[in-house]
């Protein structure tokens, strides 16, 4: 998504603004476009709306009483849970009807129809991932009387109602910077939508990056340095340990580069940069009654991804008696409740990153335009479908033949004709879990209705009102022949690399009531592979985070609300307390041995100073962030690719924490020198070297170029990369392990933070960075970026019924009714 944001953005500065009405120079000032919306509350939450309004929605079955906070959170009161859903998509188009539309664009490969040729290469990428069509597939299977059917197109009717009621002069600022118009809204872009999510969070294929390293150092060294197993454990199901767990690593020495990966690299078209950190990732978890100072369970969630203007998610509360009480993030485009509660029940997710996406080396009749493929010693045909590509104007701009066979979609890369097999392509009985999940009491129905819940791979956590908290790692994992593992490129010839089913659901990662009192994910490997064979992934990142929610976890037995909304900014640093001793021990012993070390005495002296601690005001962190950046340089020498200075491409920071185990080890050597280092020569080096980075990318160290506030930076961009409507150079108390992780150009982070407490009466809080509209001029715009910043989170109105709403805090209030009613 970012990359078509920049597309769109680029799109705009090339001056296709009006539809090719009629040429324009650069981007025109935006306060008049935006002065005829000053007083259209239509475009939601002007600050000062109407206080009443009634709205006609001709589908409704009855009416619906809607009561909007100050927040701008609406609380939707229908008599029909169709209705809830009408009354969503109406709400939610009304708010981010643009985003909306982006989303799908995307999804089906249609932006050139908005921005022309800048965008063919993306939406060529979108068609040949065969997203739409997998999504439309998806929604010819679906029963008419099917729960997801209904409630996606009962939120259809109410996009559509919204859809229907705008002039063009109500039209969004980005449809008039681009000069289209909003397209209708079918029920199944809900599932594109699912699409477009899968494509950030289910492409986890480690084969792409062990791939990449064997054509450097050889497959027997790949296969250590992209491991199938992560050498530090702390899984989010419990294993028993009070404390992680370092696992013995034999790393092989480097070997001759891989010719075969070589040649696959370059047909697969593998990114070449990889950090090696944590700069993204996701938290959740639940304490037991017994470890919470008011014997309630608590439940906090914090996923992480891309931070845009508008923002990733919508807060909604929806009743219907007796059905339905549900609130919390919706996903613009989704009807339901993703991430939230209902009176008694509570759940997070954290993506599980399991490896679901395989690729096949087919054999094809024709090289360049094939029309079958061998399988099995027979041919069989390709189904082919051509596609066109359309400008503004309706030309067509290119024409393509989009390839498919059993397994998925075919493409030819580099010369080679490859099949990729993607759990996102599968057909399901019911698509949408979450609509399900909306009416759940407990943990037991919660874990029953999300049991069938295909992808992406998700971990679920749990709290309920009686006390009970669980953890599973949800999500269908396939089961694959031979050693069972999906971390190759398979022989596309027989259908014996197929695969084989699903893994059933008891393999899962999965945790009920556990002795320690908690439980918690932070996307690290769900399971010890000491207590479980079942592949489910391998390169898994480093459980830094997993670390520190544990310590904190484990060191408070009266945890608070208050407390689980510290711990998700919290400053401190698993990675840190691991990496500083070292540096320093390192450091201080080459001074020892030659004190004429300028230089490393002060950077030793330097980074003794710091707490370990990534707090706004501290002038340290800054230093070790760049001894960490030196160390993976001087390291991974052996994988610097020709041409380059430094290894772009670098093994997970777990692989590192395992070398400080092994000094003498071959991996520490810097082979561009003639001396032979071991581990104390590295890490000295990279603690100088770190300082002379820092004091050139900030200053002396005294000044307040080295203050965190100073670096460390949330972007919250708009959607078309208009930086007079993006929030920019936002401080963070983030750093390499910690919580709330960030990496340096500051685009992702906690999308979303929710803290439960699941007491005789429900209490909630949250935030998001963003705000509910998508109007610039709305109050409602970016209101919550500065208390989320600051790590703050809101209570939330939860009333049963619209007349318990409290008047002073209700902003305004709808009446949606059903054509010809009164």
């Amino acid at each position: 998504m970012q990359r078509i944001r920049l597309l769109l953005s680029a799109a705009l500065l090339a001056g296709l603004l009006w539809a090719g009405a009629r040429p324009v120079g650069p981007l025109p000032p935006l306060r008049p476009l935006l002065d005829p919306w000053a007083g259209a509350w239509r475009l939601s939450g002007d600050a000062v709306p109407p206080a009443d309004l009634d709205v006609i929605i001709p589908t409704l079955e009855g009416p619906v009483e809607v009561r909007i906070d100050e927040r701008g959170v609406p609380h939707v009161f229908a008599t029909t849970e169709a209705d809830a859903w009408r009354a969503q998509g109406y709400l939610v188009a009304r708010d981010r009807l643009f985003q909306m539309n982006l989303q799908t664009r995307a999804t089906a490969g249609r932006l050139t129809e908005w921005v022309g040729g800048v965008a063919l290469e993306a939406d060529r990428e979108s068609r040949q991932l065969g997203l739409a069509r997998a999504a439309e597939r998806q929604w010819a299977a679906l029963a008419a009387d099917d729960p997801s059917r209904r409630a996606m197109e009962a939120y259809a009717e109410g996009v559509n109602a919204w859809i229907d009621g705008l002039g063009l002069a109500d039209r969004p600022l980005e449809y008039r910077l681009l000069g289209v118009a909003p397209d209708r809204w079918e029920p199944q872009y809900t599932l594109y939508l699912f699409q477009q999510m899968g494509t950030v969070l289910a492409v986890n294929d480690p084969m792409r990056w062990r791939t990449e390293i064997a054509a450097r150092v050889g497959r027997e060294a790949a296969e250590v340095l992209v491991p199938l197993h992560s050498s530090m454990q702390e899984p989010i199901q419990p294993n028993g340990q009070f404390a992680p767990r370092l696992d013995a690593l034999r790393l092989p020495p480097p070997g001759a580069p891989d010719t075969t990966a070589h040649l696959l690299v370059q047909a697969l078209r593998l990114e070449h940069q990889r950090g090696a950190g944590d700069g993204v990732g996701s938290n959740n978890w639940a304490v037991a009654p017994q470890r919470t100072a008011a014997g309630k369970a608590l439940l906090s969630g914090d996923p992480h991804l891309a931070m845009t203007l508008p923002s990733t998610w919508y807060e909604a509360h929806l009743v219907v008696p007796g059905v339905l009480d549900v609130a919390g993030a919706t996903l613009p485009g989704a009807p339901g409740v993703i991430i939230g509660h209902t009176r008694t029940l509570a759940w997070s997710v954290t993506n599980t990153g399991s490896d679901v996406l395989d690729f096949y080396h087919e054999t094809v009749d024709d090289a360049a335009a094939p029309s079958r493929y061998r399988l099995d010693g027979e041919w069989r045909e390709l189904s082919l479908e051509p596609t066109e590509y359309r400008n503004l104007r309706g030309r067509v701009i290119a024409v393509d033949t989009l390839r498919f066979n059993h397994r998925g979609p075919v493409t030819l890369v580099e010369g080679r004709w490859l099949s990729r097999r993607w759990t996102l392509h599968e057909i399901v009985a019911d698509p949408h879990v979450w609509i399900h999940l909306n009416r759940a009491a407990t943990v037991n129905e919660g874990l029953a209705v999300t049991a069938p819940y295909v992808g992406p791979a998700q971990n679920f956590v749990l709290a309920d009102q009686a006390g009970t908290i669980a953890i599973r790692s949800t999500g269908y994992s396939p089961i694959r022949p031979g050693d069972g593992r999906g971390d190759g490129v398979r022989d596309g010839t027989t259908s014996a690399s197929d695969w084989l089913g699903w893994q059933p659901l008891a393999r899962y990662p999965f945790s009920r009531n556990p002795p320690q009192g908690f439980l918690a994910s932070a996307n690290q490997e769900p399971v010890d592979p000491r207590e479980s064979v079942a592949y489910l992934g391998a390169d898994w990142p480093p459980p830094y985070r997993a670390i520190r929610i544990n310590q904190l976890l484990r060191a408070d037995s009266a945890v608070t609300p208050e407390a689980m909304r510290f711990y998700q900014t919290d400053p401190g640093s698993a990675a840190a307390d691991i990496f500083v001793p070292h540096f320093l021990r390192a450091g201080a012993e080459s001074v020892r041995r030659d004190s004429s070390r300028v230089e490393m005495a002060r950077a030793v002296r330097l980074l003794g100073e710091w707490d370990r601690r990534y707090t706004l005001e501290n002038r340290r962190a800054a230093l070790f962030e760049a001894a960490l950046t030196m160390l993976g340089r001087l390291t991974w020498d052996e994988l610097i690719a020709d041409g380059d200075s430094i290894p772009r491409l670098q093994p997970n920071h777990d692989l590192l924490v395992a070398l400080l185990e092994d000094p003498q080890n071959v991996w520490w050597d810097d082979r561009r020198t003639e001396a032979v280092e071991s581990r104390d020569d590295i890490l000295a080096l990279a603690l100088e070297q770190g300082l002379a980075l820092a004091i050139e990318r900030h200053g002396d160290p005294d000044e307040s170029g080295w203050r965190w506030a100073e670096i460390r930076h949330a972007n919250i961009h708009h959607l078309l990369r208009l930086p007079a409507l993006s929030r920019l150079g936002l401080p963070m108390t983030s750093g390499t392990g910690t919580l709330s992780p960030s990496g340096g150009s500051g685009v992702h982070g906690a999308s979303w933070r929710m803290v439960v407490e699941l007491g005789d009466t429900l209490r909630a809080w949250t935030t998001y960075p963003g705000g509910q509209s998508g109007n610039p001029l709305s109050a409602w715009y970016a209101d919550r970026v500065a208390g989320w910043t600051a790590g703050d989170l809101a209570e939330v109105q939860y009333p049963r019924a619209a007349e318990e709403m409290v008047d002073s805090r209700v902003v305004t209030r709808l009446l949606l009714r059903p054509a010809g009613s009164r």
